[in-house]
């Protein structure tokens, strides 16, 4: 059991306690000038990878773009761990303005690329590699599979838990489902959702935003109108085609 503490003193350590903790993560991050950031292959102004991270790889190849922020506890990995590994000059490469929540991965063993204005929710799975399993004779963990690069489209939203599979290209303003697990080609400005992630809604010019069915059509709403409506300043519009 901790000694408790009088009132007054219990507030000053904490105080301390948090007052540290900011600081280790201030000078815990990795940022543009840092020794850690120097290692990269490239990071663009006002990119920050958050402290504390979990494992960095092949940071010569990875690539973080302007105003991106890479969460807490994440991983990032390029090419293989070894001595004689020599990890693609931009195994990953993510974008301007981007998001990666914490705890998430990334694991590139060729090419992963996240365009500008990704953003992805925590533990976010993200790999274009697996394991291979055709080999009875040899643990699963011992065979290397096909590298199949990975992209996701500009302005996509990657929710909570998601994995994203080798040889998945997502398109541009993309909903995927959190828990969901994709493979494959995306469409742009469609929801994706379950397991295996399949489109639940999309994008129909002129009509709106079509579910499963033809007669379940959503419509296409501006993000000021959004904004308008949730703080409740007047009732969005209500067009059937597109803005």
């Amino acid at each position: 059991m901790p000694v408790r503490l009088p009132h007054a003193v219990h507030r000053l350590v904490g105080a301390a306690v948090h007052g540290v903790r900011r600081r280790v993560e201030w000078y815990g991050a990795i940022s543009p000038g840092t020794v850690a950031g120097d290692r990269f292959g490239s990071l663009g102004e006002g990119a920050c990878i958050a402290f504390p991270q979990a494992t960095i790889v092949g940071e010569a190849g990875i690539h973080v773009g302007r105003g991106t922020l890479v969460g807490r506890s994440c991983t990032l990995t390029v090419g293989y761990v070894g001595p004689d590994d020599v990890p693609p000059e931009r195994g990953l490469v993510i974008g301007d303005r981007c998001v990666v929540g914490a705890r998430s991965t990334i694991t590139a063993h060729e090419s992963v690329t996240l365009e500008d204005d990704v953003w992805c929710g925590q533990g976010v799975f993200i790999s274009d590699a697996s394991h291979g399993y055709q080999d009875p004779d040899t643990p699963i963990g011992r065979q290397l599979g096909r590298h199949q690069p990975v992209r996701i489209g500009a302005g996509s939203w990657i929710g909570h838990h998601a994995i994203v599979l080798p040889g998945t290209t997502i398109g541009r303003n993309v909903v995927v489902a959190a828990g969901s697990v994709v493979r494959g080609a995306v469409p742009d400005h469609s929801v994706v959702a379950g397991v295996p992630a399949r489109v639940v809604r999309h994008l129909e010019p002129g009509v709106g935003w079509v579910g499963r069915h033809a007669d379940d059509v959503r419509p296409v709403t501006s993000a000021a109108q959004v904004a308008a409506y949730l703080t409740g300043y007047q009732e969005p519009d209500r067009p059937t085609g597109t803005a």
